[in-house]
């Protein structure tokens, strides 16, 4: 068998256990969010604690707002961050592309 084929089994075999194991391991294990552990933390450090501003969707909608829309929000902001990094990432490749064809032409420019 070859190397890379030992690597290649060896790294399914660990993507498995590392999909499986966990449940099994952390069975009664409560997952919560941030904003649950901070809305806590107020409460017990001051529970008389008044927020001096309302976010503005919740002014706008005469309330909370509803969890799909607070879930699209959510995608829509990670869409546009993750456009940012794609484009900047893209750039850089570029870049590097159009230094290297300005070296080239250098060097044959030079040597003509």
């Amino acid at each position: 068998m070859k190397k890379d084929t030992k690597i290649a089994i060896v790294l399914i075999v660990l993507a498995i256990l590392i999909v499986v194991i966990p449940p099994f391991a952390l069975k009664g294990a409560e997952f919560g969010g941030s904003d649950d552990a901070g809305s806590q933390k107020i409460e017990e450090i001051a529970g008389d604690y008044e927020p001096w501003f309302t976010p503005v969707f919740e002014t706008a909608l005469n309330g909370e707002i509803p969890g799909e829309i607070e879930s699209l929000l959510f995608c829509v902001q990670t869409a546009i961050g993750v456009g940012i990094i794609a484009f900047l990432m893209g750039r850089m490749v570029e870049r590097k592309k159009w230094s290297r064809e300005e070296e080239t032409e250098q060097k044959a420019g030079q040597s003509a």
